[in-house]
């Protein structure tokens, strides 16, 4: 069985926060949250959040055990971007963008329902 959380429009880029979910895939609920303890990243922190929540949904909604959950799927796609311009020299302005993104974790007991 599994459950999921979803974290839409965590103010940060995707590619940052993909390089964490990478990390976690596949591993054990318990391993996961040490990897993402020690990382200093606030991507990292917005993963775990997600993370935590999708357990909670495990344990809470669908009557799973904590101790057996692991880490089934994540993924990280782009929402969108707002634009932004900075002043530039003799009146001209450049366009940069606040990017966001929405994160998925799917956390499983491995076993089918």
């Amino acid at each position: 069985m599994e459950a999921r959380a979803i974290a839409k429009y965590a103010r940060f880029g995707a590619r940052k926060v993909k390089l964490y979910a990478d990390m976690i895939r596949g591993k054990s609920l318990a391993e996961a949250r040490g990897l993402l303890a020690v990382s200093a990243s606030p991507a990292a922190k917005a993963l775990a959040v997600c993370m935590e929540s999708a357990a909670a949904n495990a344990e809470n909604n669908h009557a799973m055990d904590a101790a057996d959950l692991s880490i089934g799927a994540t993924w990280v796609d782009a929402a969108f971007k707002m634009p932004r311009m900075l002043p530039r020299a003799r009146g001209r302005a450049d366009r940069y963008y606040k990017r966001t993104c929405h994160i998925t974790v799917v956390v499983t007991d491995g076993q089918d329902s």
